[in-house]
């Protein structure tokens, strides 16, 4: 987790930082380059980047692997294992277009978390539970508990 994420977490959410890094089976230093996950030869079967900064992107889109999320990044897309990219910046430059498209042909998915109107969301956690189902679904992870699209209501 990075450093900037972590004051997201802060900022934005009701838990700290270590709450959250409790739910994970493994954390790893942001600058522990030697880390298992920054080896192709670790199993799996891809990477959320949630949020995406414009700068990570960047460092992805360019090979620039200054850290163990860049350098993970890289190894998803270089051994063509599912990578997506949650990117909230708005509004978007023409530089963060090319970055974007330039990942996207590299093998990445770009999710902007653009909230699905058609839920009729009675809070912010059901948009944020519907996001989270969206890109769990590319995993053929299915939570179960969101909201799917099924036509105009009749």
């Amino acid at each position: 987790m990075s450093r900037w994420g972590e004051a997201t977490i802060k900022y934005e959410t009701d838990y700290h930082p270590s709450n959250v890094k409790a739910l994970a089976d493994h954390c790893h230093s942001i600058n522990d380059m030697a880390a298992p996950i920054s080896s192709g030869s670790f199993k799996a079967d891809g990477m959320i980047v949630v949020p995406c900064s414009m700068k990570t992107l960047a460092s992805i889109h360019s090979g620039f692997c200054d850290d163990l999320i860049s350098r993970t990044a890289d190894v998803m897309l270089k051994e063509r294992r599912r990578l997506v990219l949650v990117a909230r910046e708005t509004p978007l430059s023409e530089i963060h277009l090319r970055n974007m498209l330039e990942v996207t042909r590299a093998g990445a998915i770009i999710f902007p978390p653009v909230p699905a109107y058609y839920i009729r969301a009675g809070s912010v956690e059901e948009l944020i539970d519907q996001s989270v189902g969206r890109m769990l679904d590319l995993f053929d992870l299915d939570t179960g508990d969101f909201q799917r699209w099924e036509g105009w209501a009749k």
